[in-house]
């Protein structure tokens, strides 16, 4: 992942399901409890509707997803969306990737990281912290084992304490199985523009 990238983008496509996802109208009791705790505590997405066919799963999945997303201390939600980014372009998530950069410039409230990291890929203008957070997000995505010891350290020169390491490496790994599911099930569709 030396080159720019450039199909990645903030602009969240339509995630097209090759399974049908489960109507609300007609799920059972099992599926709607399962469905209570969406992954970010907002609309049931078509994901999670395709995911409620195995609710066992995601009765787990979703309150899991949340922990490692949301909970309050450890590391800034940015950096764990930063992380969760990193995964997605090593994974080729277009979906993914476009939701977390779309999310970390919202809460960054500047686009200048992911438009760096979308221009650039993994050679772009990065703060010290950020720059460690990536590169270790992109080196455990690509294969566990070059996530070294290198990058322990870098993440550690910038300030990152254990509990943090830790976010990211579960953000990250998060992701890493979550880009996989998407691909299997369904694929990020651009709309066409609506005519006027």
């Amino acid at each position: 992942m030396t080159k720019a990238i450039t199909k990645f983008t903030r602009n969240v496509p339509h995630w097209q399901p090759r399974v049908k996802p489960v109507d609300l109208k007609e799920a059972s009791e099992a599926q709607l409890d399962a469905l209570k705790v969406t992954p970010s505590n907002t609309k049931v997405s078509e994901y999670v509707l395709t995911l409620a066919h195995d609710v066992e799963s995601l009765k787990v999945r979703s309150p899991l997803f949340n922990a490692i997303m949301y909970d309050k201390g450890g590391m800034s939600r940015a950096e764990r969306e930063l992380g969760a980014l990193g995964a997605s372009m090593v994974n080729h998530c277009i979906y993914c990737a476009a939701v977390h950069a779309a999310r970390h410039a919202q809460l960054e409230k500047s686009t200048e990281v992911t438009d760096n990291l979308f221009r650039d890929g993994t050679k772009a203008d990065l703060s010290p912290r950020d720059r460690a957070i990536f590169d270790f997000a992109v080196a455990l995505s690509d294969a566990p084992s070059q996530a070294g010891q290198e990058h322990m350290a870098a993440l550690k020169d910038a300030g990152l304490n254990e509990a943090e390491v830790l976010d990211l490496i579960l953000s990250t790994s998060l992701f890493g199985w979550a880009n996989r599911l998407m691909h299997v099930l369904g694929d990020p569709v651009r709309m066409p523009a609506a005519v006027s």
